[in-house]
């Protein structure tokens, strides 16, 4: 498919995931004016539910409620707290790290800008694109593994498993300011209708007549 055709494509999916999923957002549990919490959760997700996730921020904020009582903590006690979403030790040591930069660095404001995101412990390219795209309303593309999935299998890309690549990709033919709402819309498709697990439920998919059906 030419890049013509996949921009073509690419807004006729965006219209259509627009009608299906109106209120797409986040579903990590979050304030917008704490962005710190962000940071916190998306570590947490790796290899873990969102829902989980959101239970488990609770009492550890219960506990430390700031950056700075973070930053303070000691890990073993962050650990103990965020253990529910596995890889505790890790997990807990990019967040005990990311927060003592956020208070020394940066005063406990999150940056807004993709390099400084990049250089705090524990943030990829996927974390950063979702603070610069749900926090600040920035131009952003989030490919977690339901952007990758469905992107693959709708025609957006062709064959291509790597984030950064797929990133790469779907910004040559998704409009910047839709990149953001378009993977939130994913997400939420790639659950309920164009599921991993299962076979994708084909018959009840409001992409059905653009899909590519790359299964």
């Amino acid at each position: 498919m030419s890049g013509k055709k996949k921009k073509e494509l690419a807004l006729q999916v965006i219209q259509l995931l627009k009608e299906a999923y109106p209120n797409s957002d986040c579903t990590l549990t979050y304030d917008r004016d704490q962005a710190w919490k962000l940071l916190v959760s998306v570590r947490l997700a790796a290899q873990c539910t969102d829902a989980r996730v959101n239970v488990v921020v609770e009492e550890l904020y219960r506990h430390f409620p700031d950056v700075e009582a973070l930053a303070n903590a000691p890990v073993e006690e962050i650990e103990k707290l965020v253990h529910p979403c596995g890889l505790g030790n890790s997990k807990a040591r990019d967040i005990s790290a990311c927060m003592k930069m956020l208070r020394e660095k940066y005063q406990g404001r999150v940056p807004d800008t993709m390099e400084e995101l990049l250089s705090l412990p524990g943030v990829g390219r996927k974390s950063a694109n979702l603070v610069l795209g749900d926090v600040y309303g920035k131009p952003a593309i989030v490919t977690d593994t339901h952007c990758i999935r469905l992107s693959n299998r709708i025609g957006l890309v062709n064959g291509i498993k790597e984030p950064a690549k797929v990133e790469k990709e779907l910004w040559k033919i998704v409009p910047p300011e839709e990149g953001n709402e378009l993977c939130h819309r994913l997400v939420d498709h790639g659950r309920a209708v164009c599921t991993a697990r299962t076979k994708p439920h084909c018959e009840e998919c409001c992409l059905s007549g653009v899909c590519q059906k790359n299964l």
